[in-house]
């Protein structure tokens, strides 16, 4: 790999660009030189993202691609604006989901389960995934070009981060937050561990609503209750009805017989039970729903557990015992219907509770769990908000979606039955049973000294770690200099779907811990699904991997696809049709760099001067260059990516390429030396800032470009950012330009319409509306023979229309294109008739507008002068055109 090298042109670049031979280059290059390493800039303003580590679990997918694409832009802009700004790496141990495929990998190589291999060495191979598939995720950020700082690389296990949990779970249990109880919690038996409200998604599912009656103990009658899950009824406790429910009243208090069982069950009273709904009288079974479980507390109801941790009917299950649940269904079912217990059953559709992770039914299960008391720091939280010192949302509609969540939040159970994780630092004195919770290995029992203690066995909720992420990676709990210098960060990137998972969680740790927000702004962004608007799943075969999309196109085309091919909390359709536009693009700026240093040769850094005589053309370059540094500089800082693209695609592809690039080939090839010179030193002054402006979104190329450019410096990622200069704004020349376009694009278009080719020379007349126009066209008159390939070009205030000639009107002038022979009088009319039916047609627009008083009320001065503007320019237009039509009816 050659070495950049200062203040000079560093030779002519290849016909085509190769992305794979400079992804690899310029990504070891920017490491070995540490240029992506936080801390160089003692004295600069500090701007810090810590990514969203992803689980070592597997691949990262497309929708990583786009998350990690937004921060790189961000962290690469701030670097450039010369923020002292850390991007700060790592993974997730991700404790359900890494587990289960670490146990799935030991069942279908070794035939073996977890229990098999003891705790120790279970998580053995646990760790060898780990590091194997880290160093996956490492090889998959650097094909994506991302400029992390990996000298401070974290991991949710590691020492340091370990020791923050240790801490936050010893402060919240010592202030009564954190505690210990049997309570209804998401069970899942595939898993066999406990599941926080978040981790459980509902499916609509289509199943049976079966209606049993419980016989009375006197024998005067029956119940009719209902249920979705009649393997429950064998833990039932009790049948409540509504107080007030008159077809039941001088029933409560009396016993029922539980079917099958044969146990007797009280008759009770609850305010909960809706009257109308059902038979007005519904079976309580505490230990497997939540909703009886409170009822239960209520009434001091017993609590009868009727399986075990995998979903099998337990000894409290009768003859039942041993069956999986839903095969006890099937045999209970028909059970009741040989008793007569059962009177109907019917199709009934409702919302079962799925775990996220393994896709099991969750069963409703009482256990004893560690749960975290969350209506305190819920409080902190929505006052900090609704005072304005909270977080920013971007959109902010998703402030709305926080806010409900934490305003009805339920406390967080924090255990898991798992062996990969952070062990709960609790330990249970084997003397007189009372826990003892410490931030470091406790020796001896807090309550009576004894230092008989085992450990709890449980882990803790992968998301209790995550929660801690943005302050614990930068040092805390100790006084790191990188959490005084770092913290807190300037923005958190991520989706929406995990805005309960883990941003509340993180506003909520950070303000009991730091006393200050983690994040300034947290910007949402959407999902990348398929072409046609579906989730991307393996089982409809529709995901996309970001290597694959690398592989085929190059990472700056995918990086320019996914974050500018969206809006802000918006959903994002992947089309390969749209990279292949993104590769073109950067085909596009790879051919316009590449000519432009075919006439650089010799030119130097020093060699550049912007500061003579500028040419026209020369001025409006510099201009609108200008203007898009500014206009990109906003669009990023308020993330608004897709406009980005637009603009910088726009002044690339427009006034760069297409109209620039072609104007400076006259100074180019031309003879005068003064004005080749001053040319050269404008193309590659703008080549340069073009190159530091896509820089955030297409790193690789823009590199490769820049280092063949006549440059200053190491590398492209430290060249300073773009700045607004008012100096070269150029109003004149931007008038001068457009008018000169319009008359170009006009000619253009005639000849298509005519079929006159653009080899082919003609002759063009131009009708100025007054002096200054006149002026503008007579010293651009080389753009105008040279771009509408006349034969012969007159220009003048006063020039007579021919009798047979095509017409167009523009801003400013009248075009005439003496065409003898090759036009129609009629077909020219009928097209002239059709230009004014549509200046006639935007002159009503306007005045409509102008006409409505709403918008003149509230419309800023600027705006309304602007559409007077557009009014007097269409209508002046439309009347050349009836003009020009009268002529030629004669």
């Amino acid at each position: 790999m050659s070495e950049p090298t200062e203040t000079k042109q560093t030779g002519s670049m290849p016909t085509t660009y190769d992305p794979k031979a400079a992804e690899a280059k310029w990504y070891a290059y920017w490491n070995e030189h540490g240029f992506f390493k936080a801390g160089e800039r003692k004295d600069a303003e500090t701007y810090t993202i810590v990514i969203p580590p992803p689980n070592v679990t597997g691949m990262l997918h497309i929708g990583h691609a786009l998350d990690f694409t937004l921060q790189d832009i961000l962290i690469r802009t701030k670097r450039m604006q010369g923020y002292d700004a850390l991007w700060l790496p790592g993974t997730d141990h991700a404790g359900i989901a890494t587990q289960t495929r670490v146990e799935a990998k030991l069942r279908e190589e070794q035939g073996l389960t977890r229990y098999d291999l003891g705790r120790e060495k279970f998580l053995e191979q646990v760790w060898d995934w780990k590091d194997q598939y880290a160093n996956t995720i490492r090889d998959q950020w650097a094909k994506m070009g991302l400029s992390l700082d990996y000298s401070r690389e974290r991991f949710t296990l590691d020492e340091g981060l370990s020791k923050a949990v240790r801490v936050v779970f010893k402060k919240l249990y010592d202030k009564g937050l954190i505690y210990r109880g049997n309570y209804i919690i998401n069970w899942d038996p595939a898993a066999r561990t406990a599941l926080s409200d978040i981790e459980v998604e509902y499916k609509e599912v289509q199943g049976n609503l079966y209606h049993l009656q419980y016989p009375l103990k006197d024998g005067g009658g029956y119940i009719t209750v209902a249920t979705t899950r009649p393997e429950t009824m064998l833990g039932d406790t009790a049948v409540a009805v509504h107080p007030e429910d008159e077809r039941y009243k001088h029933l409560i208090g009396s016993m029922l017989v539980l079917p099958i069982i044969g146990r007797e069950i009280p008759i009770i009273a609850d305010d909960y039970v809706e009257k109308e709904f059902g038979s007005g009288a519904v079976k309580i079974t505490p230990a497997h729903d939540p909703n009886d479980f409170e009822m239960g507390l209520r009434h001091n109801l017993p609590q009868i557990l009727v399986m075990d941790e995998s979903g099998t009917m337990n000894a409290n299950a009768g003859k039942y015992q041993g069956m999986d649940r839903a095969d006890c269904r099937k045999a209970i079912v028909e059970d009741m219907k040989a008793s007569g217990v059962l009177v109907k059953i019917e199709e009934h559709v409702h919302q079962v509770g799925h775990s996220e992770r393994s896709g099991a039914v969750v069963e409703p299960y009482l256990s004893t769990q560690w749960f975290v008391k969350m209506k305190p720091l819920a409080e902190r939280a929505i006052e900090a908000q609704k005072s304005g010192k909270g977080v920013q949302f971007v959109p902010d509609r998703f402030e709305k979606i926080y806010l409900h969540w934490i305003e009805n939040v339920r406390d967080w159970c924090i255990s898991r039955q798992l062996w990969w994780g952070h062990r709960i630092p609790a330990w249970y004195c084997q003397t007189c049973g009372e826990p003892t919770v410490s931030d470091e290995e406790a020796t001896s029992c807090s309550h009576c000294g004894s230092s008989d203690l085992r450990q709890d066995n449980d882990v803790l909720d992968t998301w209790f770690s995550s929660a801690l992420w943005p302050f614990s990676t930068l040092g805390w709990p100790d006084d790191a200099e990188d959490l005084k210098r770092y913290y807190p960060t300037g923005v958190l990137v991520t989706g929406y779907d995990i805005i309960y998972f883990w941003v509340a969680r993180m506003i909520f740790t950070a303000l009991e811990f730091t006393d200050e927000i983690p994040f300034k702004d947290v910007l949402i962004h959407g999902l990348v699904r398929d072409s046609e608007g579906r989730k991307m799943s393996k089982s409809l075969g529709n995901g996309v991997d970001p290597l694959d999309v690398i592989e085929q196109y190059g990472a700056d085309a995918m990086r320019f696809m996914i974050s500018t091919g969206s809006t802000p909390g918006q959903d994002l359709r992947f089309r390969f049709e749209k990279v292949e536009q993104a590769r073109n693009f950067a085909n596009k700026i790879w051919n316009a760099s590449r000519f432009a240093l075919m006439n650089l040769e010799g030119v130097t850094a020093t060699d550049i001067d912007i500061s003579g005589e500028l040419g026209t053309a020369d001025r409006w370059i510099l201009h609108r260059l200008n203007e898009t540094a500014r206009d990109i500089t906003r669009l990023i800082d308020s993330y608004e990516f897709g406009e980005t693209g637009r603009i910088l695609y726009n002044f690339i592809w427009d006034d760069l390429c297409d109209w620039y690039i072609e104007f400076a080939k006259l100074s180019l090839y031309g003879e005068d030396a003064a004005a080749k010179k001053q040319t050269q030193s404008v193309l590659a002054y703008v080549l340069d800032h073009t190159q530091r402006m896509i820089h955030p979104f297409m790193p690789f190329i823009s590199e490769e470009i820049w280092q063949h450019l006549p440059h200053e410096g190491e590398t492209i990622t430290l060249a300073a950012w773009p700045q607004y200069d008012a100096s070269k704004e150029a109003p004149d020349a931007v008038k001068e330009m457009e008018l000169l376009m319009d008359i170009i694009r006009s000619v253009r278009n005639i000849r298509a319409e005519v079929n006159v080719p653009m080899s082919k020379k003609i002759e063009l007349m131009v009708k100025a509306a007054d002096a200054d126009t006149l002026a503008i066209l007579r010293r651009n008159e080389m753009y105008l023979t040279r771009f509408c390939n006349t034969s012969a070009l007159e220009v003048d205030t006063d020039v007579a229309a021919p009798d047979k000639a095509m017409t167009t009107i523009v801003t400013g002038a009248e075009l005439f294109l003496p065409l003898a022979g090759l036009i129609d009088i009629t077909q020219e009319i009928a097209r002239l008739e059709k230009e004014a039916a549509t200046l006639t047609s935007e002159v009503e627009r306007v005045d409509k507008k102008l006409s409505n008083q709403g918008f003149v009320a509230k419309a800023p001065a600027h705006v309304i002068e602007e559409e007077k503007a557009k009014q007097k320019d269409y209508a002046d237009k439309r009347d050349k055109v009836m003009a020009r039509i009268a002529e030629l009816r004669g």
